[in-house]
Order: structure tokens, then C-alpha cells, then sequence
């Protein structure tokens, strides 16, 4: 491939890259992970509510990472409340997963910088056979798009298996039980998706700059020393 070609690929590699790190760097700030209604389930018990009337015991919860607000539903109207992951509620989440899954958004970003100096360089440089060159591209690629994968496991299943709507629902509250009536994944989730779709684009690119893969082109050079000690032989 044309070297003005490969400098073309590189650096929308690399603008993807860099709109990946912004991207999660603003998912990781906001509230917009988690919607969901929750539902009063000992006020609508007690006055056996069905129908229209049940709306009067289902309030709304949406969150992020690090803070987020409920509206309190058990039939007299609602009341909101703000409510903040560290330290309130450190005690009643799986706080290991939670903190996971920051600490891989934190890596992520840092990785997604980091491929987009290595293909800004490999597009202006000269790039060696090395870290810097197309094996760099492709390690910083892969990791970048493992963490994306790494976070929405460990946050769908803080959210799915451990009920986090609930805990946070139920928190401090002694004689209502609150039940999660329907949740949703938001914008902040669905960008990791994005970016982890955005980094496997990359290896595409990568090889579609005529660059192999590692590990293939290591096969083909044993294939190629296997062929001549053969040949040897005989």
C-alpha cells in the first residue's frame, strides 16, 4: 500500500482513538448509566394496589458511577434524592466490581491515548519494527478493546446478578421494602460498547495498511524454516 495511504488509515485510527478516550472520559463523569423505575412494594401491598394505582408506588433511579438521584414513591407524592457511591453506599454495593469497573475505564482512557500517539507517530515517524511500530498498534488495540469488554461484563453483572437498583433503593430505609419494577442501560454504557467496536475497527485498519498479524507472521517464518530444514535433509 502507497505510504500516503497508510499515513491516511493511521491517522483516522488514531482520531477514533482520541474520540474513544474523550468519549469514556465523559461517560465516567455523568449519571447516565442506569435508568430505572422502582417500586414500593410494601406501600402498594398495603392498600393491595393494581392497575393505574400502582403508578403511585413506582419511582424512577438513574445513576452512575460515582453519584446519582431517585425519586421516593410510596403513594403521597414523590421525593427526590441525591445519593453518592463513595462513601455512602460503599457498604451495601459490591464495592471490588464497582471500583473495577472504574479502575478499567481509568486504563482505558490511558491506553486509548496512548494508541493514538503510536498511530500519530506511525503516521509522521519512522516507526520501528518494535512497540512503536504495527506490534505496538496492535497490543495497544487489543488491550484497549479487552478493557471495553471487561467493563460492561463487570457492570452488567453488578447491575443484573447483584441488584444494584435495589441496594440503592433500599438503603436507609427501615420499614419499606422497594423492589426494581424496570431498568435500562444509558448512554454512558452504550459509548463503551462504541469504543470497544471503535479499537476492534483499528486492527481492522491496521491490516488493512498491509501490516500482518503478530502472531501469523510467526508462523509463516516457522513454516519457512521448517521447509528448508526439509529441504536439507534431502
Amino acid at each position: 500500500m502507497p505510504a500516503q495511504q497508510k499515513k491516511v488509515i493511521f491517522c483516522i485510527a488514531g482520531v477514533l482513538s482520541f474520540a474513544c478516550a474523550l468519549g469514556i472520559a465523559a461517560a465516567i463523569g455523568t449519571q447516565l448509566w442506569i435508568k430505572g423505575k422502582i417500586l414500593c412494594k410494601t406501600g402498594a401491598l398495603l392498600v393491595n394496589a393494581t392497575g393505574p394505582e400502582l403508578e403511585k408506588f413506582i419511582g424512577e433511579i438513574r445513576y452512575g458511577l460515582f453519584y446519582g438521584e431517585r425519586v421516593r414513591q410510596c403513594g403521597l407524592g414523590g421525593r427526590p434524592f441525591r445519593f453518592s457511591f463513595f462513601p455512602d453506599l460503599l457498604k451495601i454495593i459490591p464495592a471490588s466490581i464497582h471500583v473495577s469497573v472504574i479502575l478499567f475505564c481509568t486504563v482505558l482512557i490511558v491506553f486509548a491515548l496512548v494508541g493514538t500517539g503510536f498511530f500519530m507517530y506511525n503516521a509522521f515517524g519512522n516507526p520501528y519494527e518494535t512497540l512503536h511500530g504495527p506490534v505496538g498498534l496492535y497490543l495497544w488495540s487489543f488491550i484497549s478493546c479487552s478493557c471495553s469488554c471487561l467493563i460492561m461484563i463487570l457492570f452488567s453483572s453488578e447491575v443484573k446478578i447483584h441488584h444494584l437498583s435495589e441496594k440503592i433503593a433500599n438503603y436507609k430505609e427501615g420499614s419499606f421494602i422497594f423492589k426494581t419494577h424496570d431498568e435500562q442501560f444509558q448512554d454512558s454504557f452504550w459509548i463503551i460498547l462504541v469504543c470497544s467496536l471503535v479499537h476492534f475497527l483499528n486492527v481492522l485498519l491496521i491490516r488493512l495498511a498491509g501490516f500482518e498479524f503478530p502472531f501469523s507472521k510467526s508462523k509463516e517464518s516457522e513454516t519457512t524454516t521448517t521447509t528448508g530444514a526439509v529441504d536439507l535433509m534431502y
